[in-house]
C-alpha cells in the first residue's frame, strides 16, 4: 500500500495540467508524526503525570531520593519545596520537581 502512495507521489503530470492530490506527498511526514506521538510523546506525558501525582502525595516522614541521588526524610512540606533531613542536624530545602522518587526504608 505504501508503494502505491510512493508511486502516485512520483508521477508527474504533463506541462499545463494540474497534478493529482498533493496530500499524498505529505503522507510520509504525517505517518512519522503519528509514530513519534505514540512512541515518544504519549509515554513521556504519562510518566510526567505519574511523577506529578507522586509528588502531590508526599507528606512529612516519607523517605525520598532527589535527582542528584541524595536520600533523606521529608521534615517539612511547603508550597514550592520540601525540607529534607539527610543526616543528623543537616536539613536541605529542595524544589518539589527535584524529588525523583519515593524511597523504601
Amino acid at each position: 500500500m505504501i508503494e502505491a502512495f510512493i508511486f502516485l507521489a512520483q508521477q508527474t503530470a504533463p506541462a499545463g495540467q494540474p497534478q493529482g492530490p498533493s496530500f499524498i506527498s505529505f503522507m510520509p511526514f504525517i505517518l512519522m508524526f503519528v509514530g513519534m506521538y505514540f512512541f515518544i510523546i504519549a509515554p513521556q506525558r504519562k510518566k510526567q503525570k505519574e511523577h506529578q501525582k507522586m509528588i502531590e502525595g508526599l507528606k512529612v516522614g516519607d523517605n525520598v531520593m532527589t535527582n542528584s541521588g541524595i536520600y533523606g526524610a521529608i521534615t517539612s512540606v511547603k508550597e514550592d519545596r520540601f525540607t529534607i533531613q539527610i543526616a543528623d542536624n543537616t536539613k536541605v530545602d529542595v524544589n518539589r520537581q527535584f524529588v525523583s522518587s519515593k524511597a523504601d526504608k
